[in-house]
């Protein structure tokens, strides 16, 4: 630990990280990088943060697996419901039960589908900058960002509109969870979130069995009817609540981190505002830059050694997706936000078989969002009380309070 700056990793836990971690992590993303891109930690497990190695890793499915179920059972129980949950949904599993969830979710998000989502998309996002006309003070993340993929998927599912207040309360319990440590309080709250979601979700499918949607532009007829095989009962909810919870978390942290660090970069948003076509290439950069998830996991399924370290099998590797989307190896200027990026081969959705089978939905999504908010309001100033998410997964804003004119 001699070299200038590794000292600021010596010792890292990510269990229990350091303070100003969470706030900004990127410090030590860079000294990883630079030092020990193999980080251990005090439990056995691994940091890995070189893009390389994370995107090597996501492209085998043999010798990593995504299945939680060991990892899981002393974090939550075997008869919680948050281990029911993430042990079901998509993200946690392996094939052959992956490649079989993932044909149906496909099916159900494709192309087409997602094509015929703009016209919603737009009305809705239009509807929400009426909204703030006569405001001058706004929370970029309560009065925008966060209503966007809430009444989008809500759109998906065809979900009755006065249904759909709780579900991002659900949503940031669920995915809460999955942070490294948790108090009885977020434990408790996650596992009443996850049972009052597939409640309700249990109701909604058995009506939508007697009374079927368009399959066009209804997804939870498509995954009912799909042609590519049934799901059991639990597939179905838990992978449904999955849906909405990524399809939330994910886009709502893209356009906040959006609209927040173009002001960390006026010579971008100015290319930007003069041409609005920027954003094709620049939704990347934003995804790139600010990764809205920034961990995954994988668990080696024999003894592997990569590197001169040597990984037994069962070792739990931590997959810095933060650290990889700023690797100087991978990227020129990596802590530059360049919208004009290309080519910009993140990892900011995964990769490999386990690519996040909504990552076109979210595109569109914050190219859409960013650019008619820009247009609307394009003298937009932050207020300077940002108050970041305060999790270590997952990278965006709790409140981002901002003024219009």
């Amino acid at each position: 630990m001699s070299e200038i700056g590794r000292d600021l990793i010596e010792g890292f836990d990510l269990n229990h990280p350091p303070a100003g971690f969470i706030q900004d992590p990127f410090p030590y993303y860079r000294t990883m990088l630079a030092h020990q891109p193999i980080l251990p930690q005090p439990d056995g497990s691994f940091i890995l943060s070189r893009f390389a190695d994370l995107d090597r890793i996501y492209r085998d499915t043999t010798l990593y697996s995504s299945d939680k179920k060991q990892a899981f059972l002393p974090k939550f129980g075997g008869d919680a419901p948050l281990y029911e949950h993430h042990t079901t949904s998509l993200v946690f599993n392996d094939p052959p039960l992956h490649t079989r969830v993932r044909k149906i979710m496909v099916g159900a998000l494709n192309a087409r589908a997602i094509s015929n989502m703009e016209p919603g998309l737009i009305e809705t996002i239009d509807m929400l900058l009426a909204d703030m006309a006569d405001r001058n003070e706004v929370d970029l993340i309560e009065d925008f960002a966060s209503k966007i993929p809430i009444q989008i998927i809500g759109n998906m599912f065809n979900m009755p509109m006065e249904d759909r207040e709780p579900l991002r309360d659900w949503s940031l319990a669920i995915l809460g969870a999955l942070e490294p440590t948790l108090t009885p309080e977020q434990e408790a709250w996650g596992n009443q979130s996850v049972k009052d979601f597939k409640l309700y979700l249990k109701d909604l499918a058995n009506h939508r069995r007697k009374y079927p949607g368009d399959p066009e532009t209804d997804v939870l007829t498509r995954l009912i009817e799909s042609e590519e095989g049934q799901l059991s009962e639990t597939e179905l909810l838990q992978n449904c609540i999955f849906i909405l919870n990524a399809g939330h978390e994910t886009t709502t942290n893209l356009i906040g981190n959006a609209l927040a660090v173009l002001h960390e970069f006026p010579d971008q948003m100015q290319a930007l505002k003069q041409d609005p076509d920027l954003i094709k290439t620049g939704v990347d950069e934003f995804l790139r830059f600010l990764s809205p998830n920034q961990f995954g996991n994988r668990e080696t399924t024999e003894d592997i050694e990569l590197d001169g370290f040597k990984f037994p099998k069962g070792t739990n590797l931590h997959l810095a997706i933060g650290a990889a989307n700023r690797d100087p190896a991978q990227f020129h200027q990596p802590d530059q936000l360049i919208l004009s990026r290309k080519p910009n081969r993140h990892l900011a959705f995964a990769g490999g078989p386990h690519l996040c089978v909504g990552f076109q939905l979210a595109r569109m999504e914050g190219r859409i969002a960013v650019n008619r908010f820009l247009k609307a309001y394009p003298d937009y100033k932050l207020t300077g009380e940002a108050e970041q998410g305060g999790r270590i997964r997952f990278r965006g804003y709790a409140k981002l309070p901002a003024t219009l004119k």
